[in-house]
């Protein structure tokens, strides 16, 4: 089976505006050896989606209906944009989980592919009751980090999320190499999400084909 790997743009410079059309596209190119998608802003998600044929997915949608809500992002609006799917709950824009049931149901209806993340098994042991596509956990204190990775420091953690999280999952936080990846499927993950190995590469295709080699 392939690996999932969601690549997240967040508002890194290479990934905002132009640059992240030029992104997007070169992890078009690996597409094929992993099932890869994409996690870009919302102002983005109109143009990327018409310039690639991979998943995008919104960074996050927000418990809104059609009205007065400045500033929020409606479910509706992010799909009609184009987006497959969307995270919810990062690290970096936490959200209840009363509020996150109500937007998983409100995906479902959108047809709207749904991750969530975790900090933790636990947490994702709960989440994992909303019935997203999947989970994605994140330790927090790994997030970002240039030497360590989660497939390599804490494997434990991989094995004991895949016994305990009723849902598939991803692993993420410090995923920078093929070899990580190897290690998390493995260890029975179906995938991973990365952010800053990628989007701060000074060569982004480069980093790309060796994540998936």
């Amino acid at each position: 089976m392939k690996p999932f790997m969601l690549i997240n743009f967040k508002t890194y410079k290479k990934g905002s505006g132009k640059s992240s059309l030029e992104v997007a596209k070169a992890c078009q190119k690996v597409n094929g050896k992993v099932n890869m998608a994409i996690a870009v802003q919302a102002a983005d998600i109109y143009k990327i989606s018409k310039s690639v044929n991979i998943p995008v997915y919104a960074q996050h949608i927000d418990d809104i209906e059609y009205g007065s809500h400045t500033g929020w992002l409606l479910p509706e609006d992010i799909k009609e944009a184009g987006a497959a799917g969307t995270l919810l709950n990062h690290s970096e824009h936490r959200i209840p989980h009363k509020t996150i049931k109500k937007l998983v149901d409100r995906a479902r209806k959108l047809k709207l592919k749904v991750i969530i993340c975790a900090k933790n098994v636990s947490e994702g042991a709960t989440l994992a009751k909303f019935k997203p596509d999947y989970i994605a956990v994140e330790p927090p204190e790994l997030i970002g980090s240039k030497t360590k990775s989660v497939c390599t420091s804490k494997p434990g953690l991989i094995a004991t999320c895949v016994k305990k999280i009723k849902a598939p999952l991803l692993v993420g936080a410090g995923v920078k190499s093929s070899q990580d990846v190897k290690v998390g499927m493995q260890l029975g993950a179906k995938g991973v999400l990365l952010a800053s190995d990628v989007m701060k590469a000074k060569n982004p295709l480069k980093e790309l084909k060796e994540l998936v080699q």
